[in-house]
């Protein structure tokens, strides 16, 4: 494969994840120019994330379970969820809680495509194992930035501001960690596994995504 076919399939995933979340907006949408920055912001962590993740690995306590939920998954949404939180949440104006997902997907598929970019580098992948990581990998860290997104963007116009923040960390580590757990005790029918995992996430996220817009409609004819 030359290197712009598989520069292209690499990160090809994100960005069309990205524009169908883009084009879902209904409600004073936001042009695309502000996703740009935490698209950057999620590409520059992921260098940092490893090396924390390379430290972690290097520790005594070795198992599967710690692997999945604290070293991958706890690691690399708790960075993200920082950032996210600290540079973008804190610092935006949020015109409706559906900003809340598109601001955390761009973080999370700024890191999603790098990752693939890193991938398709050192492993000289095929087409077909690139699409099979936007099917799996890529799409589910689109997935887990939804559920972070939802809740970060409630916690925005809720008084419950406090459990939705907390929500919006430990939910995403839950089936981020799930994902990876499945993987690595799964043997040679891990495949097997994740289809239906991934399609219970698409379902739940798009359930969420509904959600958010009902929701959104609603403060729009209350005047909020």
């Amino acid at each position: 494969m030359s290197f712009f076919a598989m520069f292209s399939a690499a990160i090809a995933p994100g960005a069309a994840l990205l524009t169908y979340l883009f084009l879902r907006d209904k409600y004073g949408a936001k042009p695309i120019s502000v996703l740009i920055k935490p698209f950057v912001i999620g590409v520059l962590l992921v260098f940092p994330t490893m090396v924390i993740q390379r430290g972690f690995m290097l520790g005594p306590i070795q198992n599967d379970f710690l692997l999945a939920y604290v070293y991958s998954a706890g690691i690399e949404e708790f960075v993200k969820w920082f950032a996210f939180y600290f540079i973008i949440y804190k610092h935006e104006r949020f015109a409706k809680a559906y900003d809340g997902i598109l601001y955390a997907a761009s973080v999370s598929l700024g890191f999603a495509t790098l990752e693939n970019l890193i991938y398709a580098w050192n492993y000289q992948s095929s087409f077909t194992a690139l699409v099979l990581r936007g099917l799996l990998p890529v799409s589910a860290h689109a997935l887990f930035a939804i559920t972070m997104g939802y809740y970060l963007g409630l916690a925005e116009f809720s008084d419950k501001k406090r459990y939705y923040i907390m929500l919006s960390y430990f939910v995403p580590v839950i089936w981020h960690g799930t994902f990876d757990y499945i993987i690595l005790i799964s043997g040679s029918y891990w495949l097997l596994l994740l289809f239906p995992f991934m399609i219970m996430m698409w379902i739940r996220s798009l359930r969420k995504l509904s959600s958010v817009q009902t929701f959104d409609r609603s403060n729009r004819q209350i005047g909020f």
